[in-house]
Formats: structure tokens, C-alpha cells, sequence
């Protein structure tokens, strides 16, 4: 196996059909490319997928605002174009934004082609709308293929993935449940994942994670974790 041709990767993908490499190793995330830290290894890097959306992202981004903490938001495209304005206000207000999908699907389910053509689209909306560079990416449900790795790399995206998440989307989260999960174990350079979408989740699951975020921030700055943006 090596990262630059990744031969062995359609191999890999056939042994991780949930948590993908999001729960793998460091040495086998490294090998590939992929990250699952802070860029310099301190503080505690929330972010969102998901969203733009109507809902769950004017919450989550006021809370932000409120406590003065940055995040990084993994948008998807066709979120994107149905809610430019939003993805504006991510923006506006200073946090990064790095592209999640065009359309919320197993990437192991699709074609090479389908998976560039997905990422085509959602870096034109995004960048379109945003005004700036992607430099990074995270694959839906954190299980990327070669396509989308090679991709990645040609684009110079860097792959991020999570340390720590919430389980927010899960019909039985609940916002204490949330912050348990999300910080039980954090540590500098950890990544937190939290959703501010319902969209490819349970029904009105960004209530949890809106209700959790005060509590979340509350936690990490107890164990004296600073928020950074990716």
C-alpha cells in the first residue's frame, strides 16, 4: 500500500462499511493522507456537516458568536444552493468552511466518475458562492475511496476526519449524551463532529446538538481545550 497511488485501498474499503477510517488506526489514516487533528496538535476543533440549513445553522451560529469560538463547517452542495446566503454567514463571521459532498452518499457506492463529478459540483457551488479556495475535505459518513482521496490530493484538499463526535444525529442523542460523548475523552488536538442539519439525520436532530453546543463549550473549556478552526 502506499499514499500515492493508494493500490490498496479498494481492499480497505471492502472491511469498513460504517465507521470507515474515522475509527481506524493513526498509522493506517496516515498512510493515506488522512488527518484526524488539529493542524498544530493543541486546543479542540468543532465542526459541523451537514448544513447549510435553515434551522440548525443560525443556532448553532449564534451560540458561536456568543462565546467567540471558530469552528469548520463541511458543507454540501446542494445545501449550499438552496441556502447560499447561509453558507455566507459561515463566512462573514470568520469561520472555515471545507466541502463535505455535492450529494449525501456512500462514496463506496458510487462510480470514480460519479465521485469526481459530485466533488466538481460541490467545490463550483461552494467556491461560487463563498468567494474562496476550498482546503478542505471530509467524505460523507468519514468513508472516503480512491477517487475521492485521489481528488483530494490533486486539489491539494486536506482530508480531515474526527477524533470525537456526538452521535447527534442518532434518533436516542440527547444534548447531555451529546456532550459526554463529544468530550469525554478530548484532548489537545482533538476533532469534535456535531451536525447542524437534520437533513441526512434523525428528524429535528440539530435541536440536541443546539442545546448541547453551550454545554460542549462549557466542557472543553474546563479541561482547558481552546476552540480552533481547522
Amino acid at each position: 500500500m502506499t499514499v500515492h497511488g493508494l493500490p490498496a485501498l479498494a481492499s480497505i474499503e471492502l472491511r469498513y462499511p460504517v465507521r470507515a477510517l474515522a475509527g481506524a488506526s493513526a498509522a493506517l489514516r496516515s498512510l493515506l493522507g488522512i488527518e484526524a487533528h488539529t493542524p498544530t496538535g493543541e486546543g479542540f476543533a468543532l465542526t459541523f456537516d451537514d448544513g447549510p440549513d435553515p434551522r440548525g445553522t443560525p443556532a448553532v451560529l449564534e451560540i458561536l458568536a456568543g462565546a467567540r469560538v471558530p469552528a469548520t463547517f463541511f458543507v454540501v452542495g446542494e445545501q449550499v444552493q438552496r441556502n447560499p446566503a447561509l453558507l455566507g454567514e459561515i463566512v462573514s463571521a470568520g469561520h472555515a468552511v471545507g466541502i463535505h459532498c455535492n450529494r449525501h452518499r456512500n462514496l463506496l457506492r458510487l462510480t470514480p466518475r460519479q465521485v469526481r463529478h459530485d466533488l466538481d459540483a460541490a467545490a463550483a457551488s461552494i467556491e461560487e458562492i463563498s468567494g474562496k479556495s476550498l482546503a478542505l475535505y471530509r467524505p460523507p459518513y468519514g468513508i472516503p475511496n480512491a477517487a475521492a482521496l485521489r481528488v483530494a490530493r490533486a486539489r491539494q484538499w486536506r482530508t480531515v476526519l474526527w477524533s470525537d463526535w456526538g452521535r447527534d444525529w442518532e434518533q436516542g442523542a440527547t444534548p447531555q449524551s451529546i456532550t459526554d460523548l463529544l468530550t469525554g475523552s478530548a484532548a489537545p488536538g482533538s476533532v469534535g463532529l456535531l451536525h447542524d442539519s437534520d437533513r441526512y439525520g434523525s428528524p429535528e436532530c440539530w435541536r440536541n446538538t443546539v442545546a448541547a453546543l453551550p454545554m460542549v463549550l462549557d466542557a472543553l473549556s474546563a479541561r482547558g481545550l481552546e476552540a480552533v478552526a481547522l
